[in-house]
């Protein structure tokens, strides 16, 4: 194992939750920068030693972006190498994005149950994306908050009769097409006035009291609703 930290204390502190929790792992090696630990890495690698896990903080001298590029590089050169990030940024959910997509083995957030040799364990034997209880927390209720959105979406869909034809035109309003422009949409058979008709029937069903509302308000009830999901607002282009 090499240990990239660049913080002393907590470096210590890393050290010995790896004495203490996973006896039978070695320190090859730590580093506290970038080109400290490139340079540990081309010494051990030279001696036909190149670690089976590399545990990486991701705040080095104050730049988050230097410990993504140093899983992105280190993945790229040697695959087979693990890499777990043990990181302190604990709100910064776009870097641990970041760091998932340069190819990271799991996140250990340094809060909750810290580093234990369960994690360490699983990423040894092969399991992708191991993760400690703080961000598998925030992965499940995102995940519950994206099935609830999609259920009330579909519930939406069925409740208010919303077709195809609805669901698309009531989209490319809200993406800011004209009626004219919908019209020429592939696989849009319907012509303006058509269109007006279908509008004028969207308001009777997303305003049961007789509202009059204009095209604006109609976007806006179908965003309320879920039958326009805003995250996923995309043209059908040709």
């Amino acid at each position: 194992m090499i240990i990239v930290e660049d913080v002393p204390l907590e470096l210590k502190g890393t050290e010995g939750i790896v004495r203490n929790e996973i006896p039978e792992a070695e320190v090859i090696g730590t580093a506290d920068n970038e080109a400290s630990y490139w340079r540990l890495l081309k010494q051990v690698g030279a001696s036909g030693q190149l670690p089976d896990l590399v545990l990486l903080d991701l705040g080095l001298g104050g730049s988050t972006t230097v410990g993504v590029e140093i899983c992105r590089q280190t993945k790229e050169l040697y695959p087979k190498v693990k890499i777990l990030i043990f990181t302190g940024e604990i709100l910064n959910e776009k870097l641990w994005v970041d760091v998932l997509d340069a190819g990271a083995d799991g996140i250990i957030l340094k809060s909750g149950e810290l580093l234990t040799r369960r994690d360490v364990m699983a990423v040894m034997e092969g399991k992708q994306l191991v993760f400690n209880e703080p961000i598998l927390q925030k992965i499940v209720d995102r995940f519950k908050h994206s099935v609830s959105s999609q259920l009330a979406r579909q519930e939406a869909l069925i409740n208010y009769e919303i077709d195809e034809y609805d669901e698309r035109f009531l989209r490319h309003l809200a993406l800011g097409f004209t009626k004219e422009q919908i019209t020429g949409l592939r696989g849009m058979p319907f012509g303006v006035k058509s269109l007006e008709k279908r509008q004028m029937e969207l308001v009777r069903k997303l305003f049961p009291n007789g509202e009059s509302v204009n095209a604006t308000r109609l976007v806006v009830r179908a965003l309320e609703l879920r039958i326009l999901d805003i995250d996923n607002l995309e043209p059908d282009m040709e």
